[in-house]
């Protein structure tokens, strides 16, 4: 029986020698690599300033305390994430709302954003921020959600957590050309990897500052933001409640070397999207749909059973892919759906689209590695699966 995971770090011999070079060196953490990794992220995206840390979720969690938000303040999101694009909210004691997804893409439907703007100006209750996660590398219409944020005075953050090596009309996604922050993870299914890892990028000089600094303890050397002159050359201030959410050397390094193959892990991301779509056309799947506005990163490939067609149900054809060695996932489980967001009363139906969605998505293994054999093993088994 095959083994095949849903995703896999794609590790060669030149990451490895990167991390190695790190691991003799002087420096283990707060050295020279690391703002040499956020510099080439940086020129990637053509983003002015960049902030690496430890992961995504710390990267989102410093975003929303950079932008302010805070107790009494409403954040926004989609339902279809993982629960850390809400959790940054409540972690800044802010409340949490979600804007159902677009049936196509899966993102945060702009139409839905609209008419929930238009129904909370009227109640008096606008949100703060609104982070616009990229669900499966694909970039959210950003046009429209930057031209509601400058209607209703929200800020954005983009949560492309799988979507670096992507583009969003023209420009790579991470530019910030319609947000205030946009977020990557670097976790090992991930686009890149740095084992553990993630990165916060924006235009906005003060932004990048109050980012470093609740990276680090809320500390700093600056003299010319102390409130009083150094005691010395040894002295620092504590001037924000920060974070140890600090990114170390070896992860730096190995997200340096990964850099360099980030454009042909995207590219063969879709090499094998294009061949799944060929395969499993005949099925009673629907299909990844693409935005002609972006290019994905593709972290993921979502199918969706037809259930209708088929005389099996969604858990029977996962369990059957289990079965098969095939190491299918979910993405995600709408967080308006779990314990800790129903105690804050939401509730099923809150979010259709989205349970739609959750009702018949299953994900299927894309990794750069994957080779066109295991690919058909995943077909063959998955067309088994559904009794065709």
């Amino acid at each position: 029986m095959s083994n095949i995971p849903y995703g896999r770090q794609d590790v060669d011999s030149a990451d490895v020698a990167a991390v190695v070079e790190v691991l003799t060196s002087d420096y283990l953490t707060q050295g020279p690599v690391v703002p040499r990794f956020e510099g080439e992220v940086a020129t990637y995206c053509g983003v002015q300033h960049a902030v690496a840390v430890n992961s995504a979720t710390s990267a989102l969690h410093i975003a929303c305390l950079a932008l302010g938000l805070g107790s009494g303040d409403l954040l926004w999101t989609s339902p279809v994430t993982f629960v850390a694009s809400a959790n940054c909210g409540r972690y800044c004691g802010a409340d949490v709302d979600f804007v159902d997804i677009d049936p196509r893409t899966y993102n945060l439907c702009p139409l839905a954003l609209e008419k929930k703007l238009l129904e909370a100006r009227r109640v008096g209750r606008l949100p703060k921020v609104v982070v616009a996660v990229h669900l499966c590398g694909q970039p959210c219409d950003m046009e429209a959600i930057h031209h509601l944020s400058r209607e209703y005075g929200f800020a954005v953050i983009e949560d492309a957590s799988h979507a670096i090596g992507g583009r969003y009309k023209g420009s790579p996604i991470g530019s910030c050309r319609y947000s205030d922050i946009t977020v990557f993870s670097f976790h090992p299914v991930k686009i890149i990897t740095t084992a553990e890892g993630g990165m916060a990028v924006t235009n906005d000089a003060e932004l990048a500052r109050k980012l470093s600094l609740f990276r680090s303890h809320g500390i700093t050397r600056d003299p010319n933001l102390m409130t009083h002159a150094p005691d010395g050359p040894w002295y620092y201030q504590q001037i924000e409640l920060g974070f140890n959410y600090r990114m170390t050397e070896l992860q730096g390094a190995l997200g340096l070397s990964q850099m360099r193959r980030v454009d042909s892990f995207v590219s063969r991301r879709h090499e094998l999207a294009r061949r799944y779509d060929e395969r499993l056309s005949p099925l009673p799947l629907t299909l990844p749909w693409q935005h002609e506005d972006g290019y994905s990163g593709l972290h993921l490939y979502v199918v969706r059973l037809k259930l209708d067609e088929i005389d099996r149900s969604h858990s029977e054809v996962f369990k059957a892919m289990q079965a098969q060695g095939i190491g299918v996932n979910l993405h995600y489980i709408p967080v308006h759906l779990q314990p800790y967001y129903e105690r804050l009363g939401f509730r099923r139906g809150d979010y259709p689209v989205a349970e739609t969605y959750y009702a018949e998505a299953i994900t299927l293994p894309m990794f750069p590695a994957m080779t066109e054999s295991q690919q058909d093993i995943v077909v063959a088994a998955l067309q088994k699966a559904l009794g065709k």
